[in-house]
């Protein structure tokens, strides 16, 4: 029996006297009982689809321009406030992308679980915390009466997710329509929380609608698959058809951008360019009106590593596991012990003049490509900072080199006077490279640079990335909690739990025969 029905849909935004529809005349079922996944890259369309089913998004300048939205028997364009209300939260559920976007930080989990119940129920204040904590219970949060009083920032990405997920349950709806629910988790957790959302349907007889563009997500979780292209519905069917037999060539390009292949092999025996000995980063916990340490937070804890000349080397595990704070030691944009040497030099014992030279060979790009890119600076200006900084050659020669960096990472030079917003996500990702790029580095940190991105573009970057390696010598520290893209990209992997090293050996030693049980439960987790 049909729960909610899309007939004929489009949707546009309006500028001035124009609109841009960016939802063509869409039909589709979402079916009592099931899990239907809706997929595409960035900028199909899935998410203004999603949001429009509850007209979540402001009227203007969003314009329904054809069609109906039908719940049960009542098209949802034409409901009041009122009723909206009672649909929203009651009816039909909603997990956003980020939780910690979606979550108030100035109230606690409790205030906001309760006003959820209150919002919709007739309960006391004991019968909605009472609900509020059996909720915390079903979706798996560890010590619930802790976490009621806890605010959105003292808990983890998972925690704050699962929380998310009981605001949209705590009501029992109808329909749980889950945005992206897992694309900036680690493969463990991404893999607890679709186990959750699978386990609350089956036990809560719930259709869920889940907007994913990661099929390997949906080949885990949904009954059916829905594939959306540039605002038009291209391809619908049961997971087993669409995944065995895609009729769509945008279906089967989705299918074969999962990332493949190994890295070229190193030529030779290449030299060590950059080694770790015993490194620590701890963080003292203080106590008390003096402030005395009475331990640490031990984020790495004593690690040796090895990098050689042109090889890439995957650093894996959990958040928290401490890749990230290993990165920045190895900048010196945290203060740690132990020895870091870059060709035979220990870095820690260099001041800041003498640590120039090295910002110049040891370049970073970050994992959100938005937010590490100024708004205020053009393209040009970007690339072009860390060369008018440390000086490098003439205007004009700085001129010449930002264009063959944005050649390099095939983006038109012509573009280098556009601001970032005026970018996908990609590109944005490959404006990053390029002015890391720029500075001919020798060596690279890699922090998460493709889990934000959809699984086409992932390929292109890492396609992107080993050409650039090749050509110019490069050396990757690639940290990732995407092991599909470590295989691809790295020679040997380092894999860290709690601030250690559990196992570290040539990728292929590491995917083939992995020692650890904590490597094969990532592993597994990443497969399956």
């Amino acid at each position: 029996m049909a729960l909610m029905t899309l007939n004929n849909l489009s949707i546009g935004f309006r500028k001035g006297d124009d609109i841009n529809e960016v939802v063509h005349n869409l039909s589709l079922t979402i079916e009592s009982g099931e899990i239907l996944a809706l997929v595409g890259e960035s900028g199909s369309g899935k998410s203004v689809t999603a949001l429009s089913l509850l007209r979540l998004m402001p009227t203007p300048p969003v314009e329904f321009t054809s069609g109906e939205i039908r719940w049960r028997n009542r098209n949802i364009l034409d409901l009041d406030k009122r009723d909206l209300r009672e649909l929203r939260g009651r009816k039909v559920g909603v997990i956003f992308q980020e939780p910690m976007t979606s979550l108030n930080p100035l109230h606690t989990v409790a205030k906001q679980l309760i006003e959820m119940v209150q919002l919709h129920q007739p309960a006391t204040q004991r019968q909605a915390e009472q609900r509020a904590l059996d909720m915390l219970e079903r979706v798996g949060l560890r010590e619930p009466e802790k976490k009621l009083k806890s605010y959105p920032h003292q808990l983890s990405g998972g925690e704050r997710q699962r929380v998310m997920i009981a605001m949209a349950l705590v009501n029992e709806p109808e329909l749980l329509i889950a945005d992206e629910p897992t694309t900036a988790l680690d493969v463990t957790i991404q893999a607890q929380i679709l186990e959750l959302i699978a386990r609350l349907q089956k036990d809560m007889g719930m259709t869920v609608l889940f907007i994913t563009h990661d099929l390997t997500l949906v080949n885990r979780i949904a009954d059916r698959v829905a594939v959306m292209e540039k605002g038009h519905l291209v391809e619908v069917g049961t997971v087993r058809t669409v995944f065995d037999t895609p009729e769509h060539p945008y279906t089967r390009k989705l299918l074969a951008a999962e990332p493949k292949g190994h890295p070229d092999p190193l030529e030779g025996d290449p030299p060590v360019m950059l080694r770790g000995e015993d490194v620590r980063v701890w963080f003292p916990i203080q106590r008390g009106i003096l402030k005395r340490t009475i331990g640490h937070v031990k984020a790495v804890d004593g690690i040796d590593f090895t990098l050689r000349s042109g090889e890439s080397l995957g650093v894996v595990g959990e958040s928290g596991s401490g890749k990230s704070t290993l990165a920045r030691a190895i900048l010196k944009l945290e203060s740690s012990r132990g020895a870091l040497l870059f060709d035979g030099v220990d870095l820690q014992g260099l001041d800041k003049k003498a640590m120039r030279p090295y910002r110049r060979a040891m370049q970073i790009v970050f994992q959100d490509p938005y937010g590490s890119l100024s708004p205020r600076l053009s393209v040009e200006q970007i690339i072009r900072e860390g060369l008018d900084i440390h000086e490098m050659g003439t205007p004009s020669e700085r001129d010449e080199a930002v264009i063959r960096a944005m050649e390099d990472v095939e983006l038109d030079p012509a573009l280098r006077f556009r601001y970032p917003n005026e970018f996908s996500g990609g590109q944005r990702q490959r404006i990053a490279i390029a002015r890391s790029l720029v500075m001919k580095p020798r060596f690279m940190i890699l922090d998460e640079p493709t889990s934000a991105l959809d699984r086409t573009v992932q390929f292109q970057v890492i396609e992107l990335l080993k050409r650039l390696q090749a050509e110019y010598g490069l050396s990757y520290l690639f940290i990732s909690h995407d092991l599909k893209v470590v295989k691809s990209l790295c020679h040997t992997v380092m894999v860290m739990k709690d601030g250690r090293v559990v196992e570290q050996d040539e990728a292929e030693s590491i995917f083939n025969q992995p020692q650890s049980p904590y490597t094969r439960t990532l592993l597994e987790t990443a497969f399956a």
